[in-house]
């Protein structure tokens, strides 16, 4: 077996011990390297990085309910969406230089895809899926614990803007409102979509989105949505 060298010194980085180092490597795989590769069987990260959403998610509440013991519910949700939005998700992988390890098809390499969010964000949480996956939720969490947990420790909080939180605030404004998003398009290949979603207030669509992923198309929906909002009441403003 070939040891990859650049990952096993990443491991000891960041004190992480696995059985089975493949997953590691395929949690850094991009389906734009698995097309170009179909002779190889290689797997994409597309599964681990299901799996680590939902690591990511039980681990930041953890997290919050153990730290911020005079917050409430929805002070803590809002700080968890905060951290865990695919802006978020970018700057940890960034910290981490993931982009440097990712395994991409020439296309999406040429087209400066080690540098794209929605690829850094997914194989920020594959990497989780696949601690997870390898060593238990412990391993996560205390991996999370270096890498994403100091901003909140310190009070430095993550400088991003979660549009669908602040578009979820303003809806439970009023108890009879509610909001809902559609991915209404898919456009290029497997490797390189964009996404189009819309989002609605009840069943008035309030904003249309475009992203690499889907989460990007959802947060510019929201985006829009919010800007929507705010063109509407200042309309209403001038005619007082």
């Amino acid at each position: 077996m070939i040891i990859n060298k650049p990952l096993v010194k990443f491991c000891k980085k960041y004190g992480l011990k696995f059985t089975n180092l493949e997953l590691l490597e395929i949690a850094l795989t991009h389906s734009s390297y698995v097309n170009e590769h179909r002779s190889n069987q290689y797997q994409d990260n597309e599964r681990l990085e299901f799996l680590g959403d939902a690591v990511l998610e039980l681990a930041m509440s953890e997290f919050l309910f153990k730290t911020f013991t005079n917050y409430s519910e929805g002070e803590m949700t809002k700080l968890r969406a905060q951290h865990v939005c695919e802006p978020a998700l970018v700057t940890y992988a960034n910290r981490l230089n993931l982009g440097k390890y990712l395994r991409l098809g020439k296309g999406e390499e040429a087209s400066g895809g080690r540098e794209r969010p929605a690829i850094l964000a997914d194989a920020f949480e594959a990497v989780l899926g696949a601690i997870y996956l390898d060593q238990g939720y412990q391993a996560v969490y205390d991996f999370l614990d270096q890498v994403v947990f100091p901003y909140l420790k310190d009070g430095n909080f993550v400088n991003v803007i979660d549009y669908k939180s602040k578009l979820q605030e303003f809806v439970q404004a009023d108890n009879n409102r509610s909001v809902r998003y559609e991915i209404v398009d898919e456009i290029g290949p497997a490797h390189q979509k964009t996404f189009v979603s819309e989002v609605y207030m009840d069943d008035i669509k309030m904003g249309i989105g475009v992203g690499h992923s889907k989460k990007e198309a959802e947060q510019n929906a929201a985006k829009a949505a919010l800007e929507k909002i705010a063109y509407d009441v200042t309309l209403k403003d001038e005619d007082l």
